[in-house]
This record gives C-alpha cells, sequence and structure tokens, in this order.
C-alpha cells in the first residue's frame, strides 16, 4: 500500500479529527509536488507531530480522495497569498 504521511501541528490535527477542517495545505513547491502531483495513494496518514510507531492515539488513517491547486491566505503561511496544494482529508 502506497500512504502519504503527513505531520501536523497539534490544533490542526484536532481540526481534522473533529471533521472541522476537510483539507490540510501544503505549499506548491517541488519538494511537495513529486510527493503529489500525478501520484495516487492508497490512503493518508495524519499524524500529530512525530509519534512514536505504537502511538494510534495520534494518528488517523483516512483514504486518499486527492487534491486540488489553488490559492490562499492563511496566518500559517504568512500575510501574502501562496498557492498551495489542498489535500482532502476528510473520511
Amino acid at each position: 500500500m502506497t500512504i502519504l504521511r503527513l505531520p501536523l501541528k497539534g490544533e490542526y490535527f484536532d481540526q481534522i479529527k473533529s471533521g472541522e477542517k476537510v483539507e490540510e495545505y501544503r505549499l506548491a513547491k517541488p519538494f511537495w509536488a513529486k510527493r503529489i502531483e500525478g501520484r495516487e495513494y492508497d490512503g493518508i496518514e495524519l499524524a500529530k507531530g512525530y509519534p512514536p510507531k505504537g502511538d494510534t492515539s495520534r494518528r488517523i488513517t483516512r483514504p486518499w480522495r486527492g487534491y486540488r491547486k489553488t490559492t490562499i491566505t492563511h496566518p500559517h503561511f504568512g500575510p501574502d497569498p501562496v498557492e498551495v496544494y489542498a489535500i482532502r482529508v476528510n473520511p
């Protein structure tokens, strides 16, 4: 199985877990382009930080539902609009 693993800050992990957040954003840079564009995954593993291997309370596994490329303004990325990959993480 091919899994896309995304470590997250605690606040974003908790928002995804509660269903409040349905997309996770990664900057549209070569690092993420190589991992996302033209690739298919069997699932996504979202982790709260970098938990130990056996810590399932800080991991969420979801099916791969694709992504879209978009421009957003978000405090995490600064005051200017940035191009991102919006990865669907809803169940």
